[in-house]
């Protein structure tokens, strides 16, 4: 585990089940969900709109809020530290 890892400041889901976490050093890594989607608390993200509307920064991480309430301690989660561990991919930007 690291002893510090830098806050996310943004979070951006993907109709393919994938996140783009920005970090404040400028890291950014792209988190792929479905692995999970089939595994528990997680089979909640399957639905593609629950999975994008819900989707942001709770607990100082990824996370999905389950109520709609923005309830820290009711939400799916991402352990940041793990997020910061995942390759740096590049921004894709539209032109």
């Amino acid at each position: 585990m690291m002893d510090y890892t830098p806050e996310i400041v943004q979070v951006i889901p993907h109709e393919n089940y994938t996140v783009t976490v920005y970090f404040c050093d400028g890291k950014i890594v792209l988190h792929d969900v479905k692995p999970k989607l089939e595994q528990g608390v997680f089979q909640h993200l399957k639905d593609m709109t629950f999975f994008i509307n819900n989707c942001k920064i709770m607990n100082d991480t990824l996370a999905w809020d389950l109520t709609g309430k923005n309830d820290p301690s009711d939400c799916i989660d991402i352990d940041p530290d793990y997020l910061y561990s995942l390759e740096y991919v590049e921004e894709s930007i539209a032109v």
